[in-house]
């Protein structure tokens, strides 16, 4: 494909969105479902941050230059909150990417059970091309240049981003804290909405011990914008609310049938993987 077409292409599957100084918002306008995951490009003075990087189907870094989100001249580091298919799966486009040390095989084997990808053709809307079908869809092995520890400190220059080992959802989600400007990408540790705490690599009890460590971030007044993995941003606040009543709500009957909705899971995934 020409490589102007392809900028143009780029141009119409994303679409973005200043949030607050410095922080975008990026989405992919033809991927209508609940699983289209928010990505956040947070600009530094002397590296950028990506965060999340979507399905891949177009590219991101052609569409970042062409809209004059970011420049040839200034490093750009992709980070994955997680490995999951709707968060990773463009990470194979960038040269310099991370993700937790937990998840580092994952993504380097394209495991697409652990990315538990599972995509419809009525999710995509507008197709990538013609005959692409959802069933293909694939994890791309990636070997990331950078594999991420709990407390790790990204020098962005006059911002710093602390990485936060989050498990519960998956065993290697992390957060990424901002504390300058209260920002915390929260990846799907947290969002507004039920969590999913009933996938393969999931597990209650780590998500709850999750749960109360952001909860502890809003007390001591380190969080006050909730940049999240999926759907609207929300303030510190409700981050405290939601986290507790996850914390505090998610008991014996709810752990039970966490179980049970995972081994339906994961058949589901081996089958379709």
């Amino acid at each position: 494909m020409p490589f102007t077409l392809v900028i143009i292409m780029a141009k119409c599957w994303f679409h973005h969105e200043e949030i607050l100084p410095d922080v975008f918002l990026i989405r992919e306008k033809f991927f209508q479902s609940g699983n289209r995951a928010n990505l956040w490009l947070l600009r530094g003075s002397c590296t950028d941050l990506l965060v999340d990087t979507g399905l891949g189907l177009w590219s991101l870094p052609e569409y970042l230059n062409a809209v004059g989100l970011i420049s040839t001249r200034k490093p750009l580091l992709a980070v994955a909150t997680h490995v999951h298919f709707d968060h990773a799966g463009g990470m194979h486009q960038f040269q310099a990417t991370a993700i937790h040390r937990a998840e580092v095989p994952a993504l380097e084997a394209g495991d697409n059970y652990e990315a538990v990808t599972w995509l419809s053709d009525s999710e995509v809307v507008q197709p990538p091309h013609l005959g692409w079908k959802a069933s293909d869809f694939r994890l791309q092995s990636t070997i990331p240049s950078r594999s991420l520890e709990d407390g790790e400190v990204l020098n962005l220059g006059n911002k710093q981003v602390e990485v936060l080992h989050t498990p519960g959802h998956s065993r290697g989600s992390i957060c990424l804290l901002e504390r300058s400007n209260g920002l915390l990408f929260s990846g799907d540790t947290l969002y507004a909405a039920p969590l999913l705490d009933w996938l393969p690599y999931s597990e209650v009890r780590t998500l709850k011990a999750s749960c109360r460590r952001l909860a502890d971030l809003v007390r001591t007044g380190a969080v006050y914008h909730v940049l999240p993995g999926h759907f609207e941003t929300f303030s510190g606040e409700e981050l405290m609310r939601r986290a507790t009543a996850y914390a505090d709500g998610a008991g014996l009957v709810h752990s039970v049938s966490a179980s049970a909705m995972r081994c339906v899971a994961r058949l589901a995934l081996r089958f379709n993987n």
